[in-house]
């Protein structure tokens, strides 16, 4: 068995925030938690505070969690035209890092989504349609363990 190098998540935000010029990158992982699982924010870059570590998401709750759940990327172009104020505490990762633009990809360890990755500006429209597929495209397929895209099973 070949030995893979270490994946360095957390140098991974810090260069993906910087080459793509986010304000906040995130990666929310599954977290096996007496029969139920979770998701938690495990790694962040730019952000600006702690918050993000108590945030605990269930499947089809938050951003990661409904990511999760279908398996589709999310883009919010504009919380404040997007969501409503009343709604937002469905949304603790908006709240804590102050988001007002925003786009979720699941990350896939074989047919099963596995995390999230998020990528995030403190403007409004500033990740629009096309942005966010030139960020998809530009991560490649491969994402550590991960894969950025779902990659059919032969």
């Amino acid at each position: 068995m070949k030995n893979q190098p270490i994946f360095n998540y957390q140098s991974e935000m810090d260069k993906l925030r910087a080459r793509f010029q986010f304000d906040f990158v995130s990666m929310a992982l599954v977290q096996p938690a007496e029969d139920r699982f979770v998701l938690t924010w495990q790694y962040a870059s730019g952000n600006i505070n702690e918050r993000y570590k108590r945030i605990v998401l269930h499947s089809g709750k938050g951003i990661a969690g409904m990511v999760f759940k279908t398996g589709k990327p999310m883009l919010i172009q504009n919380v404040s035209a997007d969501i409503e104020s009343k709604d937002l505490y469905n949304y603790p990762i908006i709240v804590a890092e102050k988001l007002k633009s925003l786009g979720a990809l699941p990350l896939w360890e074989g047919s099963r989504v596995r995390g999230v990755l998020l990528v995030g500006y403190r403007k409004e429209n500033v990740l629009d349609p096309m942005s966010f597929e030139s960020f998809q495209e530009g991560i490649g397929t491969e994402f550590g363990a991960f894969y950025a895209k779902e990659v059919s099973q032969p």
